[in-house]
C-alpha cells in the first residue's frame, strides 16, 4: 500500500483520492480552505444560498463513475435532473431567444427568431457531437504526452478526421461563415468562454462545445452545484481518504528529481507518491521552489477570469430561467478588452444564474437568488475597485434597460468576487478560472502535463493541467492522473 499526499481538494484532487482509494492506497488531502471543492463552493447571504463557482453541470456520467468504481450506487449519494430548457438569451434590440434540451426544439426556434435554416442548425448540433466523439477519444481520455497516444488506433482516427475538427481557423470565423445573423454567430461563439478563451482568437475547435448541452444535456444537481464536492468527499471518507481542512501545504518535499512528502502549516508528512491539484504557478513558485520551472508553459497567456455578483432580489422574474445571457452589443470590443486591454469593457455580456427557479429554498418565498457572471481579465494589478464598481453600474442599467425595471431597488442583498478574491481563495494565478488560455490552435497541446518523468512520483490534476478547465476535464485529469500512476507505480 502506497501512501499518497494530494495538495488541494478542488473536483480533480477529490477525484483522484477516490480513485487512489479504490486501489488500495492510502490517501491523505491537504486544503487551505475550511471546506473542500476548490472553486465549487457555496455563499449564504440574509437567507440566500449562492454556488460561488461553476453554475452549469453537465456530464453527470463522470461524476457517476466515482461512485460505480467504488461499488457504490450514485444515487444513494448524489441527485440531479436534467434541465428541459438550457438557455434564455437577451439583446438590447428586444429579441429574444430560448434554447432547449431537444436539438430540434432549439434549431426551429433559432429558425423562427434569428432566420437561419432549421436544418443548418441541426446539421452543425450534430457535427459538434461528432467532432466531440473524435476528440474526445484522444484528447479527454489519455496523456498527450505519451507516444503510445499519437500512435494508437484512436490517434490514427483523429488524423483521419483532422481537417473536421477546425484546427485551423477560429471559432467566430467558422461561425460567421455558416450563419447568417450575427446573433446566431454570437450565440454559439459564446462557448469559447466555457474554457476561458476568446472565440475571435480560438481554434473552431472548441466548437465541439455545444454538443455537451445541446445532444448530453444540461443538468442541474439536488441541492445546488455544491452537493458534487459534498458527495464525492463523503464517498472519499467512506474509503478510508482523510481530509486535512485548514492546512495549507508550504512545500513539495523532494530530491533533486523524486517527491519524497509535503511539508504543511502543521507538520511535515512522508508521502511515496504526491499529486497537486493546485495551479501550476503557485505548485512551482511556492511549493517546488529548488526545481527548474517550465517557464514557456508558466508564462502563457492566462483564462479570463471573471466579476461575479450575488444579488439577493426581492422579486420574481417569469422572463428569466434557470440560465440566462444579456449580449452585449460589442462582442467583439469585450474581447479586446479582456485579452488585449487587460481590462472591462463598458457593455459586458451579462451571465445570470438563478437556481431559485428549480430550488426555491435558494431563495426567500417570491425572491431569487442571482449569480450574475462577466467575463474579466486575470489579475495583473488592475485597479479592481473601480473595475467592479464601473461593471456593476453598466450591468445593472443593461438588465435593467432589458427587462424595463429598476433593478437596483430589488437588490435587497449582496457579495461578490473579483479576480483578486478569486486568486486568494482559489490560489488561481491571477485569479484566472481555466489555467492558461485556449487562444491559439496549440494551446490543447501546451498544456502542463499530467505527469513529468523529471520529477518522478508526482503527479498533476485540476484545470491548469491537461485537458483543462471546467468540472469534466478536472475530472478527466483525474482520471488520466490515476492511468499513469498505475502505469509508474
Amino acid at each position: 500500500m502506497a501512501q499518497i499526499g494530494i495538495v488541494g481538494s478542488g473536483i480533480g484532487g477529490i477525484a483522484f483520492a477516490i480513485r487512489m482509494a479504490c486501489l488500495g492506497q492510502q490517501v491523505h488531502v491537504f486544503e487551505a480552505n475550511a471546506y473542500p471543492g476548490g472553486k465549487l463552493a457555496e455563499i449564504t447571504l440574509d437567507g440566500y444560498r449562492f454556488d460561488a463557482g461553476p453554475s452549469l453541470f453537465t456530464l453527470p456520467q463522470l461524476v457517476d463513475e466515482l461512485f460505480a468504481l467504488a461499488g457504490k450506487n450514485p444515487r444513494d449519494y448524489f441527485q440531479y435532473e436534467r434541465l428541459p430548457e438550457i438557455c434564455r438569451y437577451f439583446w438590447e434590440d428586444g429579441t429574444r431567444l430560448h434554447t432547449h434540451q431537444d436539438p430540434d426544439k432549439t434549431a426551429t426556434e433559432i429558425a423562427e427568431v434569428l432566420g437561419e435554416s432549421a436544418q443548418n442548425v441541426r446539421t452543425y448540433i450534430a457535427h459538434a457531437g461528432t467532432k466531440y466523439n473524435i476528440v474526445s477519444d484522444l484528447f479527454l481520455d489519455n496523456s498527450l504526452h505519451k507516444l503510445s497516444t499519437w500512435t494508437g488506433k484512436k490517434a490514427l482516427t483523429g488524423y483521419a478526421n483532422l481537417h473536421r475538427l477546425g484546427l485551423f481557423d477560429t471559432m467566430h470565423n467558422s461561425h460567421r461563415k455558416r450563419f447568417k445573423n450575427p446573433k446566431t454567430v454570437q450565440l454559439f461563439d459564446r462557448y469559447a468562454t466555457y474554457n476561458g478563451s476568446d472565440p475571435y482568437q480560438t481554434p473552431a475547435t472548441l466548437s465541439i462545445i455545444p454538443h455537451l448541452e445541446y445532444n448530453l444535456g444540461a443538468y442541474f444537481p439536488a441541492g445546488g452545484m455544491i452537493e458534487i464536492p459534498r458527495s464525492l468527499t463523503r464517498l472519499a471518507q467512506e474509503l478510508g481518504v482523510t481530509f486535512h481542512l485548514e492546512e495549507p501545504v508550504t512545500e513539495i518535499r523532494c530530491t533533486a528529481s523524486q517527491v519524497t512528502g509535503i511539508k504543511t502549516s502543521k507538520g511535515t508528512y512522508d508521502f511515496d507518491f504526491v499529486a497537486s491539484n493546485a495551479d501550476i504557478r503557485p505548485t512551482y513558485e511556492r511549493l517546488l521552489t529548488t526545481l527548474p520551472k517550465p517557464k514557456k508553459l508558466l508564462n502563457q497567456p492566462k483564462s479570463s477570469s471573471g466579476i461575479i455578483f450575488y444579488w439577493g432580489v426581492n422579486r420574481t422574474f417569469d422572463e428569466l430561467g434557470v440560465h440566462n445571457i444579456f449580449f452585449s452589443d460589442h462582442y467583439k470590443r469585450e474581447f479586446e478588452a479582456i485579452f488585449n486591454g487587460q481590462t472591462m469593457d463598458e457593455d459586458p455580456t451579462d451571465y445570470v444564474h438563478i437556481s431559485s427557479k428549480v430550488a426555491p429554498d435558494d431563495a426567500p418565498v417570491g425572491c431569487e437568488n442571482w449569480f450574475v457572471l462577466m467575463n474579466a481579465p486575470a489579475n495583473s494589478g488592475q485597479d479592481w475597485d473601480h473595475l467592479v464598481n464601473a461593471t456593476r453600474k453598466n450591468v445593472i442599467a443593461k438588465i435593467s434597460r432589458i427587462l424595463g425595471v429598476d433593478l437596483e431597488k430589488h437588490i435587497v442583498s449582496e457579495d461578490y468576487l473579483d479576480p483578486r478574491r478569486i486568486e486568494t481563495r482559489t490560489s488561481s494565478s491571477g485569479g484566472a478560472l481555466y489555467g492558461n488560455a485556449s487562444n491559439n490552435k496549440f494551446a490543447a497541446f501546451l498544456r502542463h502535463p499530467n505527469y513529468r518523468p523529471a520529477i518522478k512520483n508526482l503527479f498533476w490534476i485540476g484545470g491548469s493541467v491537461h485537458p483543462g478547465g471546467g468540472i469534466p476535464l478536472c475530472l478527466s485529469s483525474a482520471k488520466i492522473a490515476a492511468k499513469l500512476f498505475q502505469e509508474n507505480a
